[in-house]
């Protein structure tokens, strides 16, 4: 999923496409994903717009097989638009956000992994800040132990998936796993990483680069 038009990068250029470790960063992420599962089919879901600028990005990097398909006006239906493009004879499908660039192959597996054994599963960290609710004008600690911090890949059986998305849009919906819940199916919760950062800021971009060249210098020895 890459429809982010980037307004809190404060950028002229949608986020996906910004340079990331001299590769866009939505690069990286289709790499990841084909490095952990090597025989699957890549779907990226594109602004209908933005769908030329990426092929022409495309074109100047060595970049992972994928297929491009249009997204629609919600997240809902651009899946709902992914999931068409795929087409039938998938067991299982992954849902990741195109600008997630650090994902590692052992998340990817074992969240696959949950879900083949669950039928849904996504990975999620346990926050290290302190939390408040506001409400009314009036806040008060909520216990931090009770909180997980959603990530993807969010992986699911393919026939869950497909039958969460016939239903109807909600504004409820936040993630995939929102959408299949409503349909009364269970998803369970695997361990994501802390390094699995969603590039969304300016101070994003650099944390991810400063992780990336951090893994070169670990590659060296």
């Amino acid at each position: 999923m890459a429809g982010g038009a980037g307004r809190r990068m404060g950028s002229a250029l949608p986020k996906q496409f910004l340079m990331l470790h001299n590769r866009p960063v939505l690069a990286h992420t289709i790499d990841r994903m084909r490095e952990a599962l090597p025989g699957a089919r890549i779907v990226v879901v594109l602004p209908e717009e933005h769908i030329p600028l990426w092929r022409n990005l495309a074109a100047r990097f060595d970049i992972a097989e994928h297929e491009v398909t249009a997204g629609g006006s919600e997240r809902f239906h651009s899946v709902s638009n992914g999931l068409a493009a795929l087409g039938d004879g998938c067991r299982l499908i992954a849902v990741h956000d195109g600008v997630r660039p650090l994902a590692s192959k052992k998340l990817i597996l074992r969240t696959l992994l949950e879900a083949e054994k669950s039928g849904a599963a996504i990975p999620v960290v346990a926050p290290a800040d302190s939390y408040r609710i506001v409400e009314n004008g009036h806040s008060r600690p909520i216990d931090r132990s009770l909180l997980r911090m959603v990530q993807t890949p969010q992986v699911f059986r393919a026939e869950v998936l497909r039958e969460a998305y016939r239903q109807p849009f909600s504004a409820a919906f936040t993630d995939d796993a929102s959408v299949v819940e409503a349909t009364g199916y269970t998803v369970s919760l695997c361990e994501g990483e802390r390094e699995n950062i969603k590039i969304t800021t300016p101070s994003d971009l650099t944390v991810a680069e400063a992780i990336l060249n951090a893994r070169d210098d670990e590659a060296q020895f």
